[in-house]
């Protein structure tokens, strides 16, 4: 999680930088920031929607996956009491 804060966190200076440094007016760049400001917002608007939905995936994927092992689990074990191995 360290590793994607400080990706995250480089990304956005990189990219503050390359707008800073730009052979552009003040007032362009400061146009360009407020813009991609906007859109950044937007998208971190719709990232706990996003996670909410993997994250609810991932529960069913699980789940899924215990039901069957259980399912194994217990047929194997119904058959070894049997003596059917």
């Amino acid at each position: 999680m360290k590793f994607l804060w400080g990706l995250l966190a480089g990304f956005a200076l990189g990219v503050a930088a390359g707008l800073l440094l730009a052979p552009q007016s003040g007032e362009a760049t400061r146009a360009q920031l407020t813009e991609q400001g906007i859109m950044l917002r937007d998208r971190a608007g719709k990232l706990p929607d996003d996670l909410r939905a993997r994250a609810t995936d991932v529960v069913d994927q699980g789940r899924e996956i215990y039901s069957r092992t259980k399912d194994d689990l217990t047929e194997r074990y119904t058959k070894a009491k049997s003596g059917d191995l």
